[in-house]
């Protein structure tokens, strides 16, 4: 939802993948995937009435299906690893809206996240399944996951531009937050990006190709992490991080480049993290986002 990832339609579908393949290790976040669609008539979603929303701005509405595991360094380990991260898997339904003060040089992104975490999120099969098909190890600790607990999780963002040049610079400061029963935090930093790239507060009827790198480092308080603490409302899991185990502030980079044509996006990105909690490690994953107006 951040701006550098911005498609200038409001109608549009967009598939996201993401791995830990891309830094060469298998472990922590182990992967995500997401199906994205933005089109009007998502305005009459009733989500949309407990969003922020200014009446002289433009507006996008959109619906994300979103799927995300975490493992342990062994994976294939039967035995409860205790130490490491537990093996944890979540689904979400997102309903979000973006909506952009071009006056003001604002962003300002929401959205509601309801969903589930635990076996029920079929972690353990979408895993071993890939792992099967390409020949890999095979992973035997899933029947220590996280178990089963809601997901219900109000997020907002918002970005404000500090400096633009032509259609090849542009320095965006951005603050988060994040409420709810999978992740609780605050974020601050800014992002930027390098080379040609249109103005998200203005339409350009110039060529619609673009290619830019962008950088996005950030600072993270963590609140509360279910995929590491185990659920809100559901006690029961077999192994969760202690709360004083836990780094309660993290520094995160995502970096990648992006290109655009008149109808297609397509971005290739890195994301390095420092650890989550202590005594781990600093962990690191990537991406591909391809995306199509419609």
């Amino acid at each position: 939802m951040v701006s550098y990832r911005n498609i200038d339609s409001d109608r549009y579908a967009r598939i996201i993948y993401d791995n830990d393949y891309f830094s060469e290790t298998d472990r922590d976040y182990s992967q995500g995937y997401s199906l994205e669609v933005a089109h009007p008539f998502l305005s009459n979603n009733p989500i949309n009435n407990i969003f922020y929303k200014k009446n002289h701005s433009s507006k996008k509405y959109g619906l994300l299906w979103e799927h995300i595991g975490f493992t342990p360094v062994n994976i294939e380990s039967i035995e409860l690893q205790i130490g490491d991260r537990p093996f944890a898997s979540a689904f979400m339904l997102k309903s979000y809206l973006i909506d952009t003060d071009s006056s003001n040089r604002v962003r300002l992104s929401s959205s509601l996240n309801i969903g589930a975490i635990g076996p029920v999120a079929f972690g353990k099969e979408m895993q071993t399944g890939i792992h099967k098909a390409i020949d890999y190890t095979i992973p035997g600790g899933w029947k220590h996951q996280i178990k089963n607990d809601v997901v219900i999780n109000y997020g907002l963002d918002i970005e404000k531009q500090v400096y633009r040049y032509k259609n090849v610079f542009n320095l965006m400061a951005s603050a988060r937050g994040k409420l709810g029963t999978l992740y609780t935090n605050l974020s601050a930093g800014f992002n930027m990006t390098i080379g040609k790239s249109k103005s998200v507060f203005f339409t350009s009827k110039k060529s619609n190709f673009q290619l830019y790198l962008f950088a996005n480092p950030i600072i993270n308080a963590i609140g509360y992490d279910a995929t590491l603490q185990g659920g809100l409302f559901n006690r029961t899991s077999t192994y969760t991080i202690p709360s004083e185990n836990i780094e309660r502030i993290t520094y995160e980079v995502s970096y990648g480049v992006v290109i655009q044509t008149k109808s297609l996006f397509i971005e290739y990105f890195r994301a390095e993290m420092s650890k989550e909690r202590k005594n781990g490690p600093n962990i690191g994953w990537g991406g591909l986002k391809i995306g199509f107006k419609i």
